[in-house]
């Protein structure tokens, strides 16, 4: 074999080297994305899945506490009329379920599940913040004659 056979084969072979490289990194690539669209998919899964639990699941009724029997029994009025005489769940914090409270009650068992917050319509809530700025009496019309 002569020196220029050599150097010919040697090119070839690093051309053909670049290429499979080449051709590697775009695998590799492909690769990557494949994987990046699973974890997507598969997190899409689990929430459909979890969507789908919630929507399989029984649902709860919403009451209010009217008043504590004693430390372990509560009457509660559900939303759907009827007065329960009812137990609380171990984990709900007893001290905040008095007069007025609302909670969950578990459909089966008629159980206090939790407490929930206040409800409040959007429109009274969005009064209760709004900023009546820095406004005399006497720029309101018509208050002089009732101060």
């Amino acid at each position: 074999m002569s020196d220029g056979e050599d150097a010919v084969r040697r090119r070839n072979a690093i051309a053909e080297y670049r290429k499979k490289l080449l051709q590697h990194k775009e695998y590799e690539s492909r690769v990557r994305s494949a994987r990046e669209n699973l974890r997507a998919a598969k997190k899409e899964f689990n929430k459909t899945e979890d969507d789908l639990k919630s929507l399989q699941s029984v649902g709860q009724i919403i009451g209010e506490v009217l008043r504590p029997l004693d430390n372990e029994r509560l009457i509660v009025k559900a939303s759907s009329g009827p007065r329960y005489v009812v137990g609380c769940r171990s984990k709900v914090d007893k001290e905040k379920l008095t007069s007025g409270t609302r909670v969950v009650l578990d459909m089966t068992t008629l159980t206090i599940m939790r407490a929930l917050p206040r409800e409040v319509d959007p429109v009274v809530y969005n009064m209760l913040h709004e900023d009546p700025g820095n406004v005399s009496y006497s720029a309101v019309g018509g208050l002089s004659d009732q101060i």
